[in-house]
């Protein structure tokens, strides 16, 4: 595994930090589930793009999911963390499988879907965990994974764009040196 650099460290924690920054400043009762993977999903691809590392994205999502611990946020307790790794896995194998994923519009917004369908797995973790009945649990997984689906697939489209202006700007180099 490659080492990384202090420059690409200080941008995870900078994506991380965002990334919480947001979510706490728009902490919107909207109603509508899933409406946080719209910024989680993209800071992560955000992440992903800019320091071209294997496990960015989920290192992002780690230094999040653990400060959003320590400043409360969230119902979950511990299993705050998961809200934020299992997406963050997501997007590090979609980044696997498609490599030219940061350009491509459908492949964003695949990986997007893909991202805001591991709801999924953490709602039904905290189902289980707090007894619920099965039909129930799993109708209220396949909500929450549906609409985090759409949330996610819509904050990976607002990515090309952004990565595009990056590399206009020379703010980053795609190689990653």
């Amino acid at each position: 595994m490659s080492k990384l650099s202090l420059k690409d460290l200080l941008f995870i924690c900078f994506c991380a930090v965002l990334l919480i920054a947001v979510r706490a400043a728009f902490r919107w009762r909207l109603g509508i589930s899933g409406h946080a993977m719209f910024f989680t999903v993209f800071f992560l691809l955000l992440s992903r793009s800019c320091v071209s590392h294997r496990l960015t994205a989920t290192l992002t999502g780690f230094f999040a999911g653990t400060a959003a611990i320590a400043l409360g946020m969230g119902k979950g307790g511990p299993l705050t963390l998961l809200n934020f790794l299992f997406p963050a896995l997501a997007i590090d194998l979609g980044a696997f499988l498609f490599p030219p994923l940061l350009g491509s519009y459908p492949l964003c917004a695949l990986v997007g879907a893909f991202a805001g369908a591991s709801k999924f797995f953490s709602a039904a973790a905290i189902g289980l965990l707090i007894g619920m009945d099965r039909t129930v649990l799993w109708q209220r997984a396949f909500i929450e994974a549906g609409a985090a689906m759409a949330f996610g697939c819509l904050g990976a489209l607002c990515l090309p764009p952004v990565v595009k202006r990056l590399r206009a700007y020379g703010l980053f180099n795609p190689s990653g040196e």
